[in-house]
Order: structure tokens, then C-alpha cells, then sequence
């Protein structure tokens, strides 16, 4: 396929446009070559100063990656763990740039990192429209399923894993031995291999799945929620609640885990100014925890993009498209004064200081946070920008577009590829009142739904045409 341009977006701030353009031209120092020592694929996405991949960051890049019109290859990054499969099932989170092999430590001798793979692959699948492809890496997610089901799901039903394992460094977690993070993360893991199974027209995956979501979704909330705090707790070796509020417990929005109260009870902790919704939501830990830090401290206030599009994700399962939007709008601007700050030059950090300007700081770590670390904050300067403050979900199978407007602006995106269609879609004001402006070159349906007003699905022709938002 003739290499694209990536999509342009069009929004009323230029600054938060600029910021989106630049990414692209940023990333395109971001792509290694494999080598016959470490087994690589021949082109995958990696850190330029980094020499090991990281599965945690490979699973979050394909969000924003699948954004760049097949500019970019995306399967990649997920295709170099999947090579290093070993009989047993594992793949570790780690492997060596230098010679492929997996990186183990005494903290986490298993290797082993969040299981987000399948939530990866159906983001994929539903992005790129690859359906050959979840039948081929099925048996290799299943494997992977059952060597952490064999080696980390302890006798109540829940999982153990290392405090490394979470991806949150120095978070003052110590004591516990059951993360919320990493059952919740099972459970969505859980719940995407159903949704694949789904895709395949497998009953029998879809269902062994399901089962496996529900049965870890009761034990989390019948051992991890805490009635009276209204939260979801880690729990300790004796499966007491370890009552320290981290963005961990945000994984069960994600993971579809609470009902409809006690969904409320959670994103209550997130609008509540003294706990999660600082200057720059969201920090890693409350900020009413007394190990707080407003300049960060590593992760005991840092604000990361992948947490943060992860609790963004998670109030979409609720509805709060809205709240959704405030929260990125608040968190984009944080980080456009990073990029340009009052004093010093400015870049994209891996991390953000929660109530002040700038990146976040851990105390004896100077290499904390990297600059124009990509990786992470892409995820804020491109997937957030389309998918929350655009509001666009897009579905290539079935050839749907999903735009939820939480306010009417001048906005839209421009030339964005649905395989072999590329489509324009722009809101703006016109002597007739709102209208939404259309381009494609094939047949698409349109869904908009202006929160609180009207939603319809409407068939879009190929050619341009134009919707007035009044005659809806």
C-alpha cells in the first residue's frame, strides 16, 4: 500500500493540534531493526536508549500506533514476545535488545508483566481489521493464559504476583501480595479472549473465557471492595485489605468489575479534589495518602499516560464520556506546559509532576523521567486527543464510526484510513446552524451522539455530503 499521510486533526486549540502533528514526526526516530542474535522483527517500535523491549509499553504503544494510517507497522510489537513463547506457555516482560534473551530478576525471577494482550489485539482487530490474525495468535494468548493460570492463581482463586510485576516502582505497596491491578488486569485479559472467541465464531472460547472473567470478577469483589471506603483494596499474605488508595484500583473500571453503585462509589474518588483529581489528574497515589508527593516522587504521585487512558477507558464503560473528556483536556494542557515551559526547555516526559508544572521527580533517580518518551506519552498527545477530546471510535469490520460530542465544537478528523477508505469528518458552524462536513470513498456508517441531545446511525455515501445536526 502507497505509504499515507497520517490523519489530521482539527480542533479550536492549535497548540494541542501542533503537539498531535509533531508526535508523528517524533516517532518516526523510534523504529529498530531486528537482528539475527536477538530475533527481533525486522521493523518494531522501541525507545532509541532503551536495550530491552518491555511488554507493558509494546501493549500500550499499539494504541496509538494503530492511528498512523499503516505508516507504521503495529503487530510488530506484540509479534517479538510472542516468537520468545517458550513450551511452558510463558512470555516474560522483558527481553534483551542485544541478544533476545529474557531479562529476570530476584524481585520478579518469572518475568512476568501486565497481561494485556489480548485487550491489545481486539483494539487491533476492530482498528486495522485483521481477522486472519486473532485466529493465528489465539493458541499463543491461550497458552499464555494458562502458564500464569498454573503458576500465579493461588488457592482463594485470586492471583500473586511481585510487587515488580505491577509496573509501579516505589509505590508504597510493600506488604501487599495480592495486587488489584494484576486481577483486574486477568480479568480483562479474561474478557478480551472471550471477545476474540467472539470474533471467531468460537462458542466454546467465548464461554471457557467468560467463565474465567466471572469467576476472578466475584472473588475481587467479594474480597477486594471495601464497603464503608466505597474502593477496591490489594490485599496482604493473610488476604487482609491494604488500605492505601493507588490508580491501581482503577483497573476494575476497565475490567467491567463493579456494579453500577459501587462504579459510582470509585469515579467519586476520582472527581474528589483531595484524592485523584489534582491539577493534572490522575496521580499514581492519592494525594491524601501521607507518602504523597506533589513534585511525583516516582509512583507516589507521578501522573503516566498509560494509567491515565486506562481510567479514561474505564469511565467509558460507565458512560461518563463526559467526565472522560474533562479529565484529558485537564491532563493534555499539563503536558503542553511541559512542552513548553515559562523557564528551561521543555519536551514530552515520561512522567508528570500531579500539582505542579513540568515532569515529575523520584528522589535518587536521575534518570527519571526520560525525555520525549514516546512510548508512554503518545498515548496522551494522539489516542486521547481522537478517541476523548474528539470523541471518535472507530470500528473497521464493521464499518462504523462512533462520534460522541460531549459539546459542539469546531472539530473533526481529516483523512483517516479505514483500510481502503479514507474519511474526513468535520463539525462546524454554518449560516444553516451546526453541520458535520463528510468525505470517504466508500460506504461507512455514522453513529453521532450528542450526550443528552439525539444519537443516530446514519449510512454515509462515498463522495462528500454534509449532515445539519438541527434536521437530526
Amino acid at each position: 500500500m502507497a505509504k499515507r499521510e497520517f490523519p489530521k486533526i482539527h480542533f479550536y486549540d492549535q497548540d494541542l493540534v501542533d503537539m498531535y502533528d509533531s508526535t508523528w514526526q517524533w516517532l518516526e526516530n523510534f523504529w529498530k531493526k531486528g537482528t539475527n542474535e536477538n530475533g527481533f522483527q525486522s521493523k518494531y517500535f522501541s525507545y532509541p536508549d532503551s536495550d530491552r523491549i518491555n511488554q507493558f509499553e509494546s501493549c500500550f504503544a499499539t494504541f496509538f500506533l494503530v492511528y498512523s494510517n499503516r505508516n507504521y507497522p503495529v503487530v510488530s510489537l506484540l509479534d517479538n514476545f510472542y516468537s520468545k513463547q517458550e513450551p511452558s506457555g510463558a512470555i516474560r516482560g522483558e527481553y534483551s535488545e542485544i541478544d533476545g534473551s529474557p531479562i529476570l530478576t530476584d524481585e520478579n525471577p518469572s518475568g512476568i508483566l501486565p497481561p494485556l494482550f489480548s485487550w491489545a489485539e481486539f483494539n487491533i482487530y476492530h482498528k486495522l481489521g485483521m481477522k486472519k490474525r486473532v485466529k493465528e495468535v489465539m493458541p499463543v494468548l491461550e497458552r499464555y493464559f494458562s502458564w500464569i493460570e498454573k503458576n500465579f492463581r493461588k488457592e482463594n482463586g485470586l492471583y500473586s504476583v511481585p510487587p515488580t510485576a505491577t509496573m509501579m516502582g516505589n509505590s508504597p505497596r510493600e506488604n501487599v501480595v495480592y495486587p488489584i491491578d494484576f486481577n483486574s488486569q486477568m480479568a480483562i485479559n479474561a474478557l478480551y479472549m472471550s471477545a476474540l472467541g467472539d470474533i471467531l465464531n468460537d462458542k466454546e472460547i467465548s464461554y471457557r473465557y467468560k467463565r474465567a472473567f466471572f469467576s476472578v470478577k466475584t472473588r475481587i469483589n467479594s474480597m477486594m471492595w471495601n464497603r464503608d471506603d466505597r474502593f477496591y483494596y490489594d490485599l496482604d499474605e493473610n488476604g487482609e485489605q491494604v488500605k492505601i488508595k493507588t490508580i491501581a484500583s482503577f483497573w476494575t473500571l476497565l475490567a467491567e468489575i463493579p456494579n453500577e453503585d459501587r462504579a459510582e462509589g470509585m469515579i467519586a474518588h476520582l472527581e474528589n479534589h483531595e484524592e485523584f483529581a489534582v491539577d493534572n489528574p490522575f496521580p499514581t497515589l492519592a494525594a491524601d495518602e501521607e507518602l504523597y508527593d506533589r513534585m511525583g516522587n516516582g509512583y507516589r504521585g507521578s501522573v503516566f499516560s498509560p494509567f491515565n487512558y486506562m481510567v479514561l477507558k474505564g469511565l467509558e464503560k460507565y458512560g461518563k464520556y463526559e467526565l472522560a473528556r474533562e479529565f484529558a483536556i485537564r491532563h493534555l494542557y499539563a503536558v503542553l506546559d511541559g512542552l513548553h515551559p515559562e523557564q528551561g526547555k521543555g519536551t514530552l516526559w515520561e512522567a508528570y509532576a500531579p500539582q505542579h508544572e513540568g515532569p515529575a521527580r523520584w528522589e535518587g533517580r536521575k534518570d527519571f523521567p526520560r525525555p520525549l518518551f514516546l512510548t508512554y506519552t503518545a498515548l496522551s498527545t494522539i489516542t486521547m486527543m481522537i478517541e476523548n477530546i474528539l470523541g471518535f471510535y472507530i470500528s473497521l469490520p464493521r464499518k462504523t464510526v462512533d462520534w460522541t460530542i460531549p459539546t459542539l465544537e469546531i472539530m473533526g478528523i481529516e483523512d483517516l484510513a479505514l483500510k481502503r477508505n479514507l474519511i474526513t469528518i468535520l463539525s462546524n458552524r454554518s449560516g444553516r446552524g451546526w453541520e458535520i462536513r463528510l468525505k470517504s470513498e466508500k460506504l461507512y456508517y455514522l453513529t453521532v451522539d450528542i450526550i443528552d441531545t439525539k444519537k443516530k446511525t446514519l449510512p454515509i455515501p462515498s463522495g462528500k455530503c454534509s449532515i445539519l445536526i438541527d434536521k437530526l
